[in-house]
């Protein structure tokens, strides 16, 4: 179901379709969390041994120029990845189990229209990603601070 998913969206958004690349889009996409690069290719070796690591990262360079995955910065400077359906959105990112939520455009248009209208900036589009605990995570470890910044 997932890989159809993943070929459906490659094919809407001209992505050519190779077995590589759709190997490897289903399985980033089935992930549901964000994922390294050599985490992605030990995934997806488990299933079709014949990828090579370079043709991760292409495809996951293609992914990303496509739309369909977004690059993240972890600790460290290291390069982590997630699926994104085609249609601009946000993300909600766990720290403690790095699952990914989508957040649709309506959640976030809000502060762009106060931003515009306190500041006069006129905001063209934005790509935000919300840095914390999913309700899961949270509700097995109360803390006081409901927001961290960002890890750079």
């Amino acid at each position: 179901m997932v890989e159809t998913t993943a070929e459906t969206a490659l094919q809407q958004t001209g992505v050519r379709l190779t077995p590589q690349r759709l190997a490897i889009a289903g399985v980033l996409a089935q992930t549901g969390k964000e994922t390294s690069a050599q985490e992605l290719y030990e995934r997806v070796r488990k299933r079709h041994a014949y990828i090579g690591r370079a043709t991760v990262f292409r495809s996951l360079d293609r992914l990303v120029s496509a739309g369909l995955a977004q690059r993240l910065e972890r600790p460290g400077h290291v390069s982590a990845y997630i699926w994104c359906e085609p249609g601009h959105h946000h993300h909600l990112i766990c720290t403690t189990c790095r699952t990914v939520e989508d957040l649709d455009e309506g959640a976030v248009a809000p502060l762009a229209e106060t931003i515009a209208r306190q500041r006069g900036f006129r905001v063209d589009h934005a790509t935000l990603d919300f840095y914390g605990e999913c309700r899961t995570c949270a509700s097995r470890h109360p803390r006081g601070r409901t927001v961290r910044r960002a890890p750079r």
